[in-house]
């Protein structure tokens, strides 16, 4: 019994011991902070520099958005020849803002779906077409990445087309003659 007396006093000097640790904070040996290393002026943030500039604006890539038809007009370069290639599908999301703006168009090739992501100000890009104005409700359309023939087509009005056998009014409509008071 004196054993466990004795194992109890021990403990409960132990646990007075950590208290009085806890009470007490220990004097700490001051750390030397490390000196970083000084950059030269005007390189902090370099990517926003560069992407925050003013790049020209590609003037020939058109007014469009997603569910439109477009004809992309890109160059190519086979060794030191240059030539001009269309890829023409749906474009299918419109992203970014400023240089970093981009725009992604889907098309069919040989029963494979193929997307292609072009940057607005890229000089690669020759002019850009609007064949057809989709009607769509949603920004990005994704959903036609799982949609296959028939399925996969979008309401849409034919751009630039003029049908000739209808005769055109003139614009100005004749106003409408109040009846004659007798």
């Amino acid at each position: 019994m004196a054993k466990k007396a004795a194992a109890k006093s021990a403990t409960k000097a132990k646990s007075g011991s950590s208290a009085a640790k806890k009470s007490a904070p220990k004097a700490k040996a001051p750390v030397a902070k490390k000196a970083k290393a000084a950059k030269p002026a005007g390189e902090t943030d370099l990517v926003r520099r560069i992407a925050g500039k003013k790049v020209p604006l590609n003037s020939k890539v058109g007014d469009f958005g997603a569910g439109d038809t477009l004809g992309v007009y890109v160059k190519v370069r086979e060794g030191d020849k240059e030539r001009v290639q269309l890829y023409k599908g749906v474009c299918i999301k419109v992203q970014g803002e400023g240089a970093t703006k981009t725009f992604t168009v889907r098309k069919i090739s040989a029963g494979v779906g193929v997307e292609r992501t072009f940057p607005y100000r890229s000089p690669s890009v020759d002019r850009v077409e609007v064949i057809a104005r989709g009607k769509v409700r949603r920004a990005k359309l994704y959903f036609l990445r799982s949609l296959k023939g028939k399925a996969a087509r979008l309401a849409s009005e034919m751009v630039g087309l003029v049908d000739t056998s209808i005769p055109v009014e003139s614009a100005e409509t004749p106003a409408p003659v109040a009846p004659a008071a007798e």
